[in-house]
């Protein structure tokens, strides 16, 4: 199978293996497992952040800033379709007790003087504003990479009204290598910023949440709430040792595969590319070719290849570590007799 579902489907790779195996550890709830301390000090470097905390997943991370940063009753905004409010099982909800004020983007990018009219006003008949969240890349655009323009604009109204900004950076490593730009300045319009690991960086588990010194001492409090206080875990961090030194520039071929795929796909009849495509994910609506996406997907799945629904006539593709050009060919070959 030629899996393009997702980029959390990566295989660790050998150097990953071997490092988990050869891992220094200790207890990391109580701060004493060194793999996961030098995993932590990296990624605070990278982002430009006092501190770094290791979490076994990017929702968790999503949900730890969520509860640090805000109290029961407030009401955090987003983009309409971002992951925090689209794919985290109402977790701010059911954790924090907030409820979200959505925005309608375009290609993931919340319009600043709409996120300033949607800050509540001193009311109370209303909830008051604890947080904004951005997405970078924002996955239901496409992994579209947000401009820093437009975190700096919101940024910046956010300091006028003394509301914290959390990133959802699941796949930042992306962006900056699709633009150029360094996560360290997109950090740097954040008071709280999340990565993952575990999807194009290739390690098989775990995210990291970053911010001030102490933010990531509240936010250690949550994370053994929600039962994310784990022990000799170093055995899983040091794999993200290695994908943080090692596996970020190869991001580029993911992008370079993904612009193959679309740039083939837009020529087939039936078919066309939704997004425009700056990382590595690539929507495509069947519907000329008489298909709708779920129908696309078990004719894909036939043919040796996987790929997810993204709405009724909506399939996405991700390219990854695990899929090579060779077989981005292939995958088109298949696509082209299947639509003909």
């Amino acid at each position: 199978m030629i899996d393009l579902r997702s980029d959390t489907v990566t295989k660790p790779t050998s150097e990953m293996r071997q490092a988990a195996y050869d891992a220094a550890v200790g207890d990391d709830v109580y701060n004493e497992d060194p793999t996961i301390l030098e995993l932590e000090a990296l990624a605070a470097d990278k982002l430009g952040k006092e501190a770094a905390m290791f979490v076994p997943s990017g929702t968790q991370g999503n949900q730890i800033a969520v509860l640090t940063h805000c109290v029961s009753g407030q009401e955090i905004i987003l983009e309409a379709e971002s992951h925090i409010y689209f794919y985290e099982g109402a977790a701010i909800a059911a954790f924090a007790g907030v409820q979200p004020r959505t925005i309608s983007g375009t290609r993931g990018e919340m319009d600043p003087l709409t996120v300033r009219a949607s800050i509540r006003e001193d009311d109370i008949h209303q909830p008051d504003t604890g947080l904004i969240c951005l997405e970078n890349t924002h996955n239901r655009s496409g992994g579209t990479a947000v401009s820093l323009e437009n975190m700096q604009e919101i940024f910046a109204l956010s300091r006028e009204e003394s509301i914290p900004v959390h990133l959802d950076g699941a796949r930042l490593f992306n962006a900056s290598i699709a633009t150029g730009i360094d996560v360290k300045e997109y950090a740097a319009y954040t008071d709280s910023v999340q990565f993952c690991l575990s999807k194009g960086l290739g390690a098989p588990v775990g995210s990291v949440i970053a911010g001030s010194a102490n933010f990531i001492k509240k936010g250690r409090k949550w994370r053994k709430r929600l039962g994310g206080g784990m022990r000799q875990a170093g055995i899983i961090a040091a794999p993200g040792l290695i994908a943080l030194r090692t596996m970020v520039d190869r991001l580029a071929e993911d992008h370079q595969n993904a612009k193959l795929l679309a740039s083939g796909l837009q020529e087939m009849a039936g078919l066309a590319v939704e997004n425009n495509v700056d990382t590595n994910i690539v929507l495509v609506n069947t519907n000329e070719a008489g298909y709708t996406a779920n129908q696309f997907i078990e004719m894909l799945k036939a043919e040796g290849v996987l790929a997810v629904p993204f709405g009724p006539t909506v399939v996405r593709f991700t390219t990854h570590f695990d899929v090579s050009t060779k077989q981005i060919e292939v995958v088109l070959g298949k696509i082209n007799r299947l639509v003909k």
